[in-house]
């Protein structure tokens, strides 16, 4: 009659490390379910908010009045540099009292986003653009110090329909080498000097998302130089850009 030898198993050892590091993990996945249902709850009680009829109508009525304003300002004439200069303009107006056609203008400028940026070149269509979105614009001409720190503090590239880090000149090389532009450095000079090959760099480069400016804005529509936030700041637009940087 056969007999079998029942072997004893040996435990398997677990660092105590490990452990340590699984109950970590555990207790941080629970915590960021109960933050998602949490932001879940939350999206579905603000989806079902009532507006009353008075509020619909007077939406309607703030965003055909933007429409009017906007065609009167197209019809004032505009001024264009000889010599193209570099804007820097940033998106500061909410979407609240805005036309559809002021937004697909803002979109056209790739502003999709409050506090987005994007670096332009000043020519007669830049200039007619920023004039019908002025309320809710804010632009002027960077020095190098800060193009240099934007592009180099928060900017990313286009790559594949992909927001990329510049974090590798051969993202740059692989991108722009056709037009000579091979390392970070080529771009701040190519974009800051308004080069030959500007428009492709500036539209490699994605919108910059800027930092929330503080009291450094305060939601007054009236012109800059009038004591409000809109329109050209000139040479200001610095301290603004070092604020939201």
């Amino acid at each position: 009659m056969a007999t079998t030898v029942e072997e004893d198993q040996p435990l398997n050892y677990i660092d105590e490390v490990v452990l340590k590091k699984r109950r970590n993990n555990e207790e941080w996945a629970i915590r960021r379910k109960l933050q998602l249902e949490q932001k879940l709850r939350k999206l579905k009680s603000d989806s079902f908010i009532i507006k009353k009829p008075e509020q619909f109508v007077r939406d309607y009525r703030n965003r055909e009045l933007d429409l009017v304003r906007m065609k009167h300002r197209s019809k004032r004439r505009i001024s264009v540099p000889r010599t193209p200069k570099l804007l820097f303009v940033i998106r500061i107006g909410g979407k609240t009292d805005m036309h559809p056609k002021t937004r697909k203008l803002l979109y056209s400028l790739r502003l999709r986003r409050l506090f987005n940026g994007v670096f332009l070149k000043t020519d007669e269509r830049t200039l007619g653009v920023l004039q019908k979105l002025e309320p809710f614009v804010t632009y002027g001409c960077p020095n190098l110090k800060n193009v240099k720190d934007l592009i180099y503090k928060k900017g990313m590239g286009k790559v594949d329909e992909q927001r990329v880090p510049l974090t590798d000149n051969n993202i740059i090389e692989r991108a722009l080498g056709q037009h000579g532009i091979i390392c970070l450095e080529d771009v701040v000079n190519e974009i800051a000097n308004v080069g030959p090959h500007f428009k492709e760099v500036s539209r490699f480069l994605c919108p910059f998302t800027l930092n929330k400016p503080g009291k450094a804005l305060q939601g007054n529509k009236k012109r800059f130089t009038d004591g409000g936030d809109t329109r050209n700041r000139k040479d200001q637009i610095n301290d603004l850009i070092s604020k939201m940087n």
